[in-house]
Parts: C-alpha cells; sequence; structure tokens
C-alpha cells in the first residue's frame, strides 16, 4: 500500500492460526500489527493505542465483537472490520448498527481481508477524527443546519461537532455533495463502500439510522435533512 507511513492494524480473534495468517499478508503490505485474542484485551488496547483500523472478530471468549464495538464508540471512532462466520447474519446487522464499518464472512480469503482494508483506510484518515486542533479550509459544503469540512473531515451541527465513523461520514458526505438528489440503497452501498458490496441491503439503513440520532442529539433540523423515499432510497433534503 503506497504510504507515507506504516498504517497500525490490530487483529482480535481467538483462533491463532486466522492472526498469524492476516498479520502474515498484512505486513507483507507494510502494516504494523498488534494482536488480541479476546474482547476485553482488545478493547484496553483500543483505547489505549490510536489504531488506523481494528479487525475484530464477532465470536470471543468474554466480550464479543459486539460489545467490544458498542464501547469502543463510546470514545473513538476508529475503522472497524467484522470478522463473522456464515449464518450470522442478524449479528452483522447488529454490527453495524453499533458502529462497525464492514464485515468480512468466514472463511474468507486473506487477499479479500487485505482489499478490504485497504478500501476503508483509503476511505479514512484516522488522524482526522482523532485531531481536536482547528483547521483551516476551504474544501466546505455549509447548509443552515450542517456544515461539513472535508479536508479536516469535522461534521458540525449548531457549532457543535458530531463524532461520526469513517463510514458515516462517507455516507453523510456523499449525500450532501449532491443535495436533494434520491440515491438507491445500491448506489450507496457501491459509490460510498468504494466496491461492490455482496451485503444485506440494511447496511445503509442501519448507517442512516445511526447518523440520524447522532445528529439528531445535537440539532433535530439535522436529522431530518436526511430524507427517506420509500421504495427507491435516501437524500439530504435543503430547505428551499
Amino acid at each position: 500500500m503506497n504510504s507515507e507511513r506504516n498504517y497500525h492494524v490490530l487483529i482480535v480473534d481467538d483462533e491463532e492460526r486466522i492472526r498469524r495468517l492476516l498479520k502474515m499478508y498484512l505486513e507483507r503490505e507494510g502494516f504494523k500489527i498488534d494482536e488480541a485474542e479476546d474482547g476485553t484485551t482488545a478493547l484496553e488496547k483500543a483505547l489505549k493505542a490510536n489504531y488506523d483500523l481494528i479487525l475484530l472478530d464477532l465470536m470471543l471468549p468474554g466480550m464479543d465483537g459486539i460489545e467490544v464495538c458498542q464501547s469502543l464508540r463510546e470514545k473513538k471512532s476508529t475503522p472497524v472490520i467484522m470478522l463473522t462466520a456464515k449464518g450470522e447474519e442478524s449479528n452483522r446487522v447488529h454490527g453495524f448498527e453499533v458502529g462497525a464499518d464492514d464485515y468480512v464472512v468466514k472463511p474468507f480469503s486473506p487477499r479479500e481481508v487485505v482489499y478490504r482494508v485497504k478500501a476503508v483506510l483509503k476511505r479514512a484518515s484516522t488522524t482526522a477524527y482523532l485531531t481536536t486542533s482547528p483547521t483551516k479550509t476551504s474544501n466546505m459544503i455549509v447548509f443552515d443546519d450542517l456544515v461539513i469540512d472535508h479536508d479536516a473531515h469535522r461534521v458540525t451541527a449548531n457549532g457543535i461537532e458530531i463524532n461520526l465513523t469513517p463510514k458515516e461520514y462517507e455516507l453523510l458526505h456523499y449525500l450532501a455533495s449532491s443535495p436533494d438528489k434520491v440515491f438507491s440503497r445500491e448506489e450507496l452501498l457501491k459509490e460510498v463502500w468504494n466496491y461492490e458490496f455482496f451485503g444485506d441491503l440494511r447496511t445503509v439503513d442501519t448507517h442512516i439510522k445511526r447518523l440520524r440520532e447522532k445528529l439528531n442529539k445535537v440539532s433535530v433540523n439535522a436529522a431530518k435533512m436526511i430524507g427517506t423515499v420509500w421504495g427507491v432510497g435516501y437524500k439530504l433534503e435543503v430547505q428551499k
């Protein structure tokens, strides 16, 4: 991966062979790797260090992947890719609801995992989410109730910054870039996720739900801007 720095990834899985396999493939691409074999250790490491991305197994001893992701999202917006087994569809959807950015189904190809890791990192610079210093920029989308500073990857409503995950941010920015244009769920999956995504269309629904909830805590008007066009998809509505 052509990068000015080594991306730091945390691999969380209770199976040593899976951790070893993913570590080998990711290190070949220049990634710096840490490991954890249980949820409690993973959360401690994730909160202590500023990882660029976390590969998180859903089924873990003690604290499972859902609980880890949910607790992490209370403090940080680090990108998370869930590792799930077939037949855990409801749990995968739950994973999106608590803030996961993507998932890979076991058994998986290590190359696919590397590809998805790169795709998520390409769409999100986590350092932008972790910084609290002001950034001067002219690359902004400004509405009465919502401001998106794309260079800083910062969203504010009523002057208050909204803490979004990388995927939530990309989805909001994509909608805001073409206000009042209706996008189907299929279009949003393809464009926002940046690759052909063979997953449940509810992925979009869960991200939209989380976006509205986060905006609504600060600005009801901003939350109402994300409109549903029944039977079609979603749009960002602008008051005329």
